[in-house]
C-alpha cells in the first residue's frame, strides 16, 4: 500500500464548491469505510483541503481523484500530490 497527501486549491467561486458538497462528502465517506481516506478536511479560509490517501498505487489514487463530486464539479483549480512516507505518529507502520 502506498499513502498520499493531496493539498487541493479551490477556484474562489464558491457557488459550484457549495452544490457539490454534499456529494463530494458521501463519497468521501464511502472512501473512508473502505479505508482508503485516512483523513480529509478543507483549510480554515475554505481556500482548499489536504487529504491523505492509503491507496495500492497512483493509477489508483487518480482513479480515486477523477470520481470525486468535487473534481467533476470543477471546483478544483490546483492539485498537489505527494507520496508520503509516514514515519511517526499514528498512521507510521
Amino acid at each position: 500500500m502506498a499513502r498520499f497527501v493531496v493539498e487541493w486549491e479551490y477556484f474562489e467561486d464558491g457557488g459550484p464548491r457549495a452544490a457539490a458538497r454534499p456529494a463530494h462528502r458521501d463519497y468521501l465517506d464511502t472512501l473512508v469505510e473502505a479505508g482508503k481516506v485516512l483523513g480529509a478536511g478543507p483549510w480554515v479560509d475554505d481556500s482548499g483541503a489536504l487529504l491523505v490517501y492509503e491507496v495500492a498505487d497512483r493509477a489508483e489514487l487518480d482513479a480515486l481523484l477523477a470520481a470525486d463530486p468535487f473534481t467533476t464539479a470543477g471546483v478544483v483549480a490546483g492539485t498537489r500530490v505527494h507520496e508520503w512516507k509516514t514515519l511517526k505518529g499514528p498512521w507510521a507502520g
